[in-house]
């Protein structure tokens, strides 16, 4: 593993000027609680497994989707995963089958939103395992901050504050949907120019 690009992975998932990666783990998050740590890391490593296969079909120039296209697709698997947390009937997830497919599904076009980046830090690298593997461990290690600060956050507001468990994830999720949904406006004006 290059522990170079290890470290550009997961601070491009912390950079605050791409937080729509950080959006998505957050929507991810929201229905879980601490002691479903297991379910919530197996569901973001979905999403890595997703993001890593598009990733190396990018940079390995197999696959060529439009950025706009990309742009407006993140943020709609953002809104996606929020609605499908608000309209969830029980407070906890019962059938993952559905999570892990978002993770998965949308984990795929997340990679296509990375690999632009990566493939401006690559150039014309001739071995790229070492560089995308620490890449993708970067990414897969600041997601797990997130998921480990949103579950902080999470264990104060529900056990410490007594906020409902349902209310916590219609707040966190109703508010990661808002944002989300600005972001899929501009990307269709940004699709329409």
């Amino acid at each position: 593993m290059d522990l170079m690009y290890f470290e550009l992975g997961w601070q491009h998932i912390l950079n605050w000027e791409g937080y729509d990666h950080i959006l998505f783990v957050i929507a991810l998050s929201a229905v879980y609680v601490v002691n479903e740590w297991k379910k919530l890391l197996v569901l973001v490593t979905a999403f890595t497994i997703g993001h890593s296969i598009t990733l190396a079909l990018s940079v390995l120039h197999i696959i060529r989707v439009s950025s706009s296209l990309v742009e407006f697709l993140i943020p709609v698997t953002i809104c996606i995963t929020a609605l499908s947390n608000i309209f969830r009937r029980n407070e906890a997830p019962q059938h993952l089958q559905l999570n892990y497919f978002y993770a998965l599904f949308f984990g795929l076009i997340h990679g296509l939103g990375f690999s632009n980046y990566l493939k401006s830090l690559l150039g014309s690298q001739a071995n790229i395992v070492k560089p995308l593997l620490g890449f993708n461990i970067g990414l897969e290690f600041g997601q797990l901050l997130i998921v480990g600060v949103v579950m902080l956050i999470s264990a104060i507001i529900v056990n410490i504050g007594r906020v409902s468990r349902r209310d916590w994830n219609m707040f966190l999720s109703s508010a990661t949907f808002g944002v989300a949904f600005l972001m899929v406006i501009q990307g269709v004006r940004e699709l329409l120019k």
